[in-house]
């Protein structure tokens, strides 16, 4: 007989992608019950294994009552997002469809069903070209595309509804996503695939003929774009931390997630290479507009505020846990 989760049951939405199934993972791990609810447009049903499993959209209101009749979550993690920054330059239509009229309609149907905690996966994308590096919630937001207008957009919604109807929300700042679950059963799977350590790892793997690299005249010390990278299963735990933050007190509005240090584009691929013994083709291209030399967080808040200390956001150990999956996956 399965003992029942103590902890209460979590509304997950694209809760079968990338992040929200590691949360997903993390809840269960903790003794929730993570429910997960995606339309699987690029999310997988494979990736939902610690809860039940309801397909919708967060643009059917109809659909969410049900989901919210039948599970009664005391609470929404919210994944459930477009996230490809040159599409959403192409649609940015679907962008604001889709990230914020969709979640207004989760929110309204959390205020139907009197749901109140709400984590909501946001970006530094919110930033824009910084100022100033390292970067901290402070720090000015002026989005320079569509994505990050729209996440934008959601931060200030969920302040207004703080504000005007008790909502009690975190939106946590990822900086650059990455890894995968070092028990090797979910990873980064994205259809198109646009992220730098899933790409580096294809080609090592022989499923890519050639690596780009936007741009080598950038001032850092090897000329290439210097990212924070941070494991998926920190941003999961921080996920965690954020939800137990709100069932006992009220939080900052916004938090970063990273691991407040950088690697270039050449570090990774030059790591990439000593982990799986082989090499690849690079190739070097223009610089892709807006793309800025640095971008590395201020993550002291997360610290402060959630008692989060990243374990895993290390290059090796992401590197290390990203090609096993990769590995893997290239069986399937």
């Amino acid at each position: 007989m399965n003992s029942r989760p103590t902890a209460g049951t979590v509304l997950v939405t694209g809760g079968a992608g990338y992040v929200g199934s590691h949360a997903c993972k993390a809840l269960a791990a903790a003794g929730f019950r993570p429910v997960c609810f995606d339309n699987l447009f690029r999310g997988h049903r494979d990736a939902v294994r610690w809860g039940p499993f309801e397909q919708g959209d967060v643009l059917d209101a109809a659909r969410l009552d049900q989901v919210f009749e039948a599970h009664r979550p005391s609470s929404v993690m919210h994944f459930a997002a477009l996230a490809v920054v040159g599409e959403s330059v192409s649609d940015p239509s679907a962008y604001f469809r889709n990230n914020v009229t969709g979640t207004l309609t989760l929110l309204e149907a959390m205020r139907r069903h009197g749901v109140s905690k709400f984590v909501f996966s946001s970006t530094c994308a919110v930033y824009g070209l910084p100022d100033h590096v390292p970067i901290a919630e402070s720090a000015r937001r002026a989005p320079i595309n569509p994505y990050g207008e729209s996440k934008l957009r959601v931060e200030t919604l969920l302040e207004e509804r703080a504000a005007t109807d008790g909502l009690r929300a975190i939106a946590l700042r990822y900086f650059n996503a990455a890894g995968a679950d070092p028990d090797g059963e979910i990873g980064e799977w994205h259809e198109p695939e646009t992220h730098l350590i899933p790409l580096v790892l294809q080609a090592a793997a022989g499923r890519r003929p050639v690596v780009e690299i936007y741009g080598e005249d950038y001032d850092t010390p090897d000329g290439t774009c210097i990212r924070d990278y941070i494991h998926v299963s920190d941003i999961a735990e921080a996920h965690l931390l954020a939800l137990r933050r709100l069932e006992r007190q009220d939080a900052p509005p916004a938090i970063n997630l990273g691991s407040s240090a950088g690697a270039s584009v050449r570090e990774i691929v030059a790591l990439a290479e000593r982990i799986t013994g082989r090499r690849f083709p690079v190739r070097i291209a223009p610089r892709r507009p807006g793309d800025p030399p640095r971008l590395v967080a201020d993550a002291s808040l997360a610290r402060a505020q959630l008692g989060w200390q990243p374990t895993r956001s290390d290059p090796e150990t992401i590197l290390r846990t990203a090609w096993r999956w990769e590995q893997q996956h290239t069986r399937r």
